[in-house]
């Protein structure tokens, strides 16, 4: 694998410690070229995160620090890799005032970014969908059933990617079907594909690449990357830009899912 465009960092309040030296060191030796820290960017101050510890994303007070590391790294590794700034940021409906200011700020400063839904709105009340398999489970009883969890999950997709949400606005979409990752428990019964194919449209016009996302096949109740190999083939005949994520929140999780990965997929570099 020539570049991974999706690694967190110890900044990320759910993941490990692990050193950023210790994720690129072992990128070197797994023979990536290139690739970007997007940690979890800073949630709107007016938004209240649902998880139990509010521990989504990295706190608004450690961003400097957060590029200024990675700034350092940047110049201390340029010879051997290519490392870029970046940041996963989250799509929330309702907030694309406040999302935006937070990208017209910071946006000079990032190499590279991702768009991602991570939070789903269900009247006045948000819930994490990729938390837990009990969270999924309450937002069943919330929502009404499986089927309209996903429903509002890829409404909510495509209203992120068709968001303006400034010229700093993520050019690449994250894990687009993350809302599988527990369907072994919560099976659907229907495969929303005129929903997937209808994202990946929308996205070809606006020019977004895809996260071809690693992270799902480690996990118990998914057992498959995000998005599964026929949303890839779909994506493939549409020319949409295909960026390997490997979603890594510890150093062992580089690479994860490539065994898994689609083989006709052709990757390319997450800044081109």
């Amino acid at each position: 694998m020539i570049a991974d465009g999706h690694i967190h960092t110890l900044f990320c309040p759910h993941g490990t410690k692990d050193s950023f030296e210790s994720y690129i060191e072992k990128s070197i030796e797994l023979g990536v070229k290139e690739i970007s820290f997007t940690e979890h960017a800073p949630l709107p101050s007016t938004f209240t995160d649902p998880t139990p510890n509010q521990d989504s994303a990295m706190k608004m007070e450690d961003l400097t620090l957060y590029f200024e590391t990675i700034t350092q790294l940047k110049e201390k590794y340029s010879e051997k890799i290519k490392i870029n700034r970046g940041l996963e940021v989250d799509f929330i409906e309702g907030y694309e005032e406040e999302i935006t200011s937070f990208l017209t700020q910071y946006g000079a400063l990032l190499d590279d970014s991702i768009l991602s839904v991570h939070f789903l709105r269900k009247d006045n009340n948000y819930f994490c969908l990729d938390y837990s398999p009990d969270t999924f489970e309450q937002m069943i009883s919330v929502f009404g059933s499986v089927e309209k969890i996903y429903e509002s999950y890829f409404h909510t997709l495509h209203q992120s990617i068709q968001a303006d949400l400034g010229p700093y606005k993520p050019k690449r979409i994250g894990h687009i079907t993350l809302v599988h990752k527990f369907q072994k428990k919560f099976p659907v019964h229907r495969m929303f594909e005129q929903e997937i194919i209808d994202l990946l449209l929308t996205m070809k016009q606006h020019h977004l690449q895809l996260d071809y996302n690693g992270a799902g096949v480690n996990k118990p109740l998914c057992k498959e990357p995000y998005p599964p190999d026929w949303v890839v083939e779909k994506a493939i005949q549409l020319n949409i830009p295909l960026v390997y994520g490997s979603d890594a929140h510890q150093v062992k999780d580089l690479q994860q899912g490539l065994d898994h990965l689609h083989l006709s997929a052709t990757f390319q570099s997450p800044t081109t």
